[in-house]
């Protein structure tokens, strides 16, 4: 018998084999005879008219303006939603610029150092224009104007109207906190890259590039290039962490697919480090100011919030400018079972580079901002804060569950997730500790967050979206080869997911198949089904339920088959360990391919005549999304001379529903955690008054290393999802949510004896002595 490799096994990712023999194929590992090197003249101005553009005569043949690109049109992320403001963003900028770092000229060289030499002969005439930097400063009257037809700054406002009033005026306890995060970087190991040629074999206009979503890309670029779909090809390669930085249209794919369809320039752009931290790879800055009323018990009874979105300079398609706003508006109930919400949630226009759907999609921001109110309800109640989680979370028979923005929660027990993880971090032990206090004068904190995800949007979420391309039935291909392996073809794409060794356990799980003998295709247009991509959470719920129906209808085939070879009814057979059995008899998968490829004549007289490979949709049974879940609790130390934080113990309990391979979902988990520890402690992204990225290298943009992150100690639970294939859920974002709110809620903890309270990230040294200053100042003036 062949040992088990499906659905909960923990088994090795089958990529790795590559991966770690240095085998993986990234974009930079394309070569195409011919190819140029393409580097571009970008702003150096955040906000500025352009007078004109000088190219030297010697190097008009290869330096291109917007002019050059004469029919391709700006990418424009349409939205259906009421009043949002559209922009259009040029592939090459002309007339304005909008942020640091804006392609003006697109530069072509043999190699990438004489493109660069190019550009640096190519002069902008500019007229400066005041930079748009501070989000709500953006929308003073008077302010500078990004899009200046607008008439104001703001690409959109949500507004959810609860009757806040009475609640207000007799509620006994009310907390009130404003609350910034910082704008960030994604930063995955692997840049962007691009590389464009036509295809003279066959044809296509074909764009080989580090995207999550390839056939989002091909639609894209067909409309701006004014061409059908059908003529382009996207490869998309082993992709080396995407995050949501590469789920978008780029510029520099439509520049490079023009020259190559125009000019006959096969051309690459391999991004550099200070091209991504400075012009591409924006996210996460948020402002909240958030009140929460409770009764004396620790009940929350309401909450209002005022939030906005530093959405940058234009909107990025598919997903545009409004998503932070509506995902702040949607999420920031969290987990919790209260009656009475009202939020205003602005995406406000800046000069700066546009704000990308970083992992988590405005839920780190959100958790922040309701897990501080639980703590202060809590402080406030002399109640321990996990206990205040307690009284407020939906409970296990209140499942499924309508929160107060009408979100469906599928299932789980949210409050036993709480227990196990205050229990785990050991809350009781961390009491008795901060009462000896320490011997270094540190002093210790414990936190505790929670928060649930919706992840695995379908139809009846994002069309109300008015996105350009809305997610309906996930596609997969399934096809028995010759020698009896299985080749699955899907249209989602992994970049660090592990989705070669995932879909493989589910077509393993129904049709027995060695994982050995099965093929996971991925990432070509011209041979995967049509997906809107990998993002949200979605790809183990939909793309592996395609994966799962695309083997069960082929299954059906094979048993046919096999029932003929043995002279048995398909009703009597049984698909088990890669053989179609009856009693003692059986049959392989490849004698039954056998007989289909090369020996016909053993076939049945009424064999499905479209043979041994099949595709088929998916689509979960309530497609508004599956709801994992997860508890963060972390000890923390602070030295209060130094403002250091240090991480000693951090436990996550995690509900993500049925786990295909738990070590990969471990995996999925740390790494995400590794994010929020680095959103939290140590990454920002500065920008002066006059729009001036601070942090344009590694020696100013800081990312957690080993040394940061500590072992995190993982407990799962499994609460399967109703109405998904196998009860799975989505849970690749997870992992970065619960951090920030966590190590925030052991920092004041800790502090909490100093009269020091910090919210706003990341909790830097300085910016925890400057609290501990402050404190110390007003505490020295009350004396006084």
């Amino acid at each position: 018998m062949i040992k088990k490799s499906g659905v909960s096994a923990s088994v090795p990712r089958k990529e790795d084999v590559r991966f770690l023999a240095g085998k993986g194929q990234y974009v930079a590992d394309f070569f195409i005879p011919g190819v140029q090197e393409v580097a571009f003249v970008r702003s150096p101005l955040a906000h500025a008219r352009i007078r004109a553009i000088h190219v030297p005569e010697h190097l008009r043949d290869v330096v291109f303006t917007a002019k050059d690109l004469e029919g391709v049109k700006p990418i424009f992320a349409a939205t259906a939603l009421p009043k949002f403001k559209h922009s259009h963003e040029p592939i090459l900028a002309f007339e304005k610029v909008r942020y640091v770092g804006e392609i003006i000229a697109m530069c072509v060289a043999k190699t990438r150092a004489e493109a660069e030499d190019i550009v640096a002969q190519v002069m902008v005439d500019f007229d400066e224009l005041a930079a748009v930097t501070d989000m709500v400063a953006a929308r003073d009257a008077g302010s500078a104007l990004v899009h200046d037809h607008w008439g104001d700054n703001v690409f959109i406002e949500i507004n959810v109207d609860g009757d806040i009033a009475a609640i207000a005026a007799t509620a006994p306890i009310k907390v009130t906190y404003d609350i910034r995060t910082a704008r960030q970087c994604m930063f995955p190991m692997e840049g962007r890259g691009v590389v464009a040629y036509v295809d003279g074999r066959l044809g296509y206009l074909t764009v080989v590039t580090a995207t999550q979503m390839p056939h989002i890309v091909q639609t894209g670029l067909a409309e701006c290039l004014g061409i059908s779909e059908s003529e382009i090809r996207i490869i998309s390669p082993d992709v080396g962490g995407g995050f949501g930085y590469k789920g978008l249209l780029l510029r520099e794919e439509v520049a490079l697919a023009w020259l190559a369809r125009s000019k006959g320039i096969a051309g690459r752009w391999l991004e550099d480090c200070r091209e991504h931290l400075s012009a591409n790879a924006d996210c996460r800055e948020h402002m909240y100011h958030i009140t929460g009323y409770a009764d004396l018990e620790g009940h929350l009874l309401a909450l209002d919030c005022t939030a906005s979105v530093d959405a940058g300079a234009y909107s990025v398609y598919p997903t545009s400018a409004a998503l932070e706003a509506s995902q702040i508006a949607n999420l920031l109930p969290g987990p919790y079972d209260f009656k009475v919400y009202r939020c205003r949630s602005a995406a406000v226009a800046s000069n700066k580079p546009p704000i990308l759907p970083y992992r988590g999609v405005a839920r780190p921001g959100v958790c922040l901002a309701i897990e501080a109110v639980m703590d202060a309800i809590a402080w406030e109640t002399g109640l321990e804060p996990y206990e205040v989680r307690l009284r407020n979370l939906v409970r296990a028979d209140q499942m499924p569950y309508l929160n107060v923005v009408n979100k469906l929660f599928d299932s789980g027990d949210y409050p036993e997730c709480m227990r196990q993880a205050a229990e785990a971090i050991g809350v009781a032990k961390i009491r008795k500790r901060q009462q000896q206090g320490e011997s270094d004068g540190r002093l210790i904190g414990v936190g505790v967050s929670f928060f649930c995800e919706q992840g695995a949007l379908g139809t009846d979420v994002l069309s109300g979206w008015g996105r350009p391309v809305v997610p309906g039935y996930e596609q997969a291909s399934a096809r028995l080869t010759a020698n009896g392996h299985l080749e699955i073809r899907v249209g989602t794409h992994s970049h660090g997911q592990g989705h070669e060794t995932t879909y493989a356990q589910i077509a393993h799980e129904i049709l027995g198949v060695e994982l050995g003998k099965i093929k996971i295709l991925q990432g070509d247009t011209l041979y995967s089904p049509f997906s809107t991509g990998t993002y949200a959470s979605r790809s183990i719920v939909m793309g592996g339920g395609a994966v799962a129906q695309a083997s069960r209808d082929l299954g059906e085939r094979i048993k046919r088959i096999g029932a003929w070879l043995m002279q048995a009814e398909a009703a009597d057979v049984k698909i088990e360990d890669g053989l179609v059995i009856k009693d003692n008899a059986s049959v392989s998968m490849r004698e039954i391919a056998n007989a289909w490829y090369l020996q016909p004549q053993q076939l049945p007289p009424d064999v499905n005549a479209g043979g041994l490979e099949v595709t088929s949709g998916y689509r979960a049974g309530r497609d508004s999304g599956t709801f994992s879940y997860a508890a963060h609790a972390v000890v923390a130390a602070v030295d209060p001379d130094t403002g250091v934080v240090e991480l000693l113990d951090y436990v996550v309990v995690e509900d993500g529903g049925v786990l295909i391979n738990p070590m990969i979902v471990d995996g999925q988990i740390v790494g995400g955690t590794a994010q929020g520890i680095g959103q939290c402690l140590y990454e920002a992204m500065p920008y002066d008054v006059q729009g001036q990225p601070l942090a344009s290298t590694l020696l100013d943009y800081i990312l957690p290393g080993a040394s940061e992150v500590p072992d995190v100690r993982l407990f799962h639970m499994e609460t399967p999802s109703p109405h998904t294939e196998f009860g799975v859920k989505g849970i690749g974002e997870g992992g970065a949510v619960g951090p920030p709110a966590a190590i925030v809620s052991a920092v004041n903890d800790a502090l909490r004896p100093l009269g020091v309270e910090v919210h706003d990230l990341p909790l830097k040294p300085d910016v925890i002595l400057d609290a501990i200053l402050e404190a110390r100042q007003r505490l020295k003036a009350k004396v006084a």
